[in-house]
């Protein structure tokens, strides 16, 4: 009878001390799920330099259908300040020296090839997805300033610093 004892209260001590444990591991995982949820809930933003374009030279399916593009500009259906953009582009670009390339579908894309088409050549969809995955542009808006052979002298992705990168198209 005392070993039968003697195990009942080791076993009891053994639940309590496994109770114990479980408790922390609850109080552990609150932590973390409080932790993940403040970092789901703030944007991400990797900081892109877009002076790694300078210098490369635009693929020859780039200048179908302007031959010497001089203000180039990249856009996606689905980016929001795209849309903000664009008119700001259309302004600045002159027809026969500027170029829009627009990815994406839908509607949102003919909207924006509405607005960019004004005063310049543009190259929807695929095409203009496989442009943008030559030269390696993830970002966009990105406005490009080429040269007569092609080459890119200056990129930025503010629309602000338009006027800056036409004045010399």
């Amino acid at each position: 009878m005392p070993f039968m004892i003697a195990a009942v209260v080791l076993v009891g001590v053994l639940c309590l001390v496994n109770l114990l444990l479980t408790f922390a591991v609850l109080r552990r995982l609150r932590e973390h799920t409080t932790e993940l949820e403040r970092l789901a809930g703030e944007p991400r933003t990797l900081p892109f330099d877009p002076s790694f374009l300078v210098g490369r030279t635009l693929p020859a399916t780039a200048t179908r259908a302007v031959p010497s593009p001089r203000l180039v500009g990249f856009f996606d259906a689905d980016c929001g300040s795209c849309h903000e953009h664009a008119p700001k582009f259309a302004a600045e670009a002159r027809p026969g020296t500027s170029l829009a390339f627009v990815t994406g579908t839908g509607r949102q894309l003919q909207n924006l090839v509405d607005v960019v088409g004004e005063a310049s050549a543009v190259v929807v969809a695929e095409e203009a997805a496989a442009v943008a995955a030559d030269l390696g542009i993830q970002t966009f808006p990105m406005f490009l300033r080429v040269d007569a052979e092609g080459r890119i002298v200056q990129a930025d992705t503010d629309a602000d610093h338009l006027a800056e990168l036409a004045a010399t198209v």
